[in-house]
């Protein structure tokens, strides 16, 4: 057992409850976006883009897909590629369910993906070991089934530092984050297709949604230009012009 989950510690499973009921009744739940969940835009060599994941990756927390992740990573890429895309995510799936999804959505081909995901497998406890094995098979399909070359898995955010968490509910599952962040590591190894990408999450209530859960438009904006950065680093030539892979 656990550090966090010493004998002491067990005292608290009736405060974790009652604070994840308080949270659970009196944090809004926010709609996905409206907009185009696929498109192609810019100019020069070609790009095929998947983004997968869960609430954030639907860009739950903004109005427009256009302000969430999709279109902050696919306007910036824009600038050196032309872009074709495809976003397939929706609230509350975990890593073991998206792979279900992807096992019967339309297999296009895609150079990259960019998957967002943990929150919800933290929330559910799910055991890091049994979690690395989903986030194995995960990438597993996105590079047989999809033939995607190189994956850039966004780190677990710290769930110890989102506003609509209190206290104790709060450092529980900020453990819990750090935990599945480190085992998220793992799945990368010399020579691996996955490159984990830890974004400057700042979670400041401004930056956040109204549910203090989800990331608003100024984090999706950074996050966005984060995951283009990584993106266009790795497939810009020697000579500095923007290559394919």
């Amino acid at each position: 057992m656990n550090a966090f989950w010493g004998t002491s510690s067990r005292a608290l499973v009736p405060v974790l409850i009652g604070q994840a009921i308080y949270v659970i009744l009196r944090t809004p739940r926010l709609p996905e976006p409206p907009g185009e969940r696929q498109g192609g835009a810019g100019r020069g060599p070609a790009l095929r883009l998947l983004i997968v994941g869960d609430s954030s990756a639907a860009g739950v927390g903004v109005d427009r897909q256009e302000d969430a992740l999709s279109g902050h990573l696919v306007g910036s890429l824009a600038r050196n590629y032309t872009v074709t895309w495809r976003l397939i995510a929706q609230t509350g799936l975990t890593t073991r369910k998206l792979t279900k999804v992807l096992e019967t959505a339309p297999a296009d081909a895609f150079d990259v993906a960019v998957t967002a995901l943990g929150v919800n497998d933290v929330t559910r406890l799910r055991p890091a070991e049994k979690w690395v094995d989903e986030t194995t098979a995960l990438h597993a399909i996105l590079t047989k089934r999809f033939s995607v070359r190189r994956i850039y898995a966004t780190s677990v955010p710290p769930l110890g530092s989102f506003p609509a968490l209190p206290g104790s509910l709060a450092r529980f599952l900020g453990h819990k984050a750090e935990v599945l962040a480190r085992a998220l590591e793992q799945t990368t190894r010399t020579g691996s297709t996955v490159q984990i990408v830890q974004p400057d999450w700042g979670l400041d209530p401004e930056t956040m949604a109204s549910d203090g859960f989800h990331p608003g438009a100024a984090l999706y904006a950074r996050w966005g230009a984060e995951l283009a950065g990584h993106i266009r680093a790795d497939l810009t030539d020697q000579t500095g012009k923007a290559s394919t892979l």
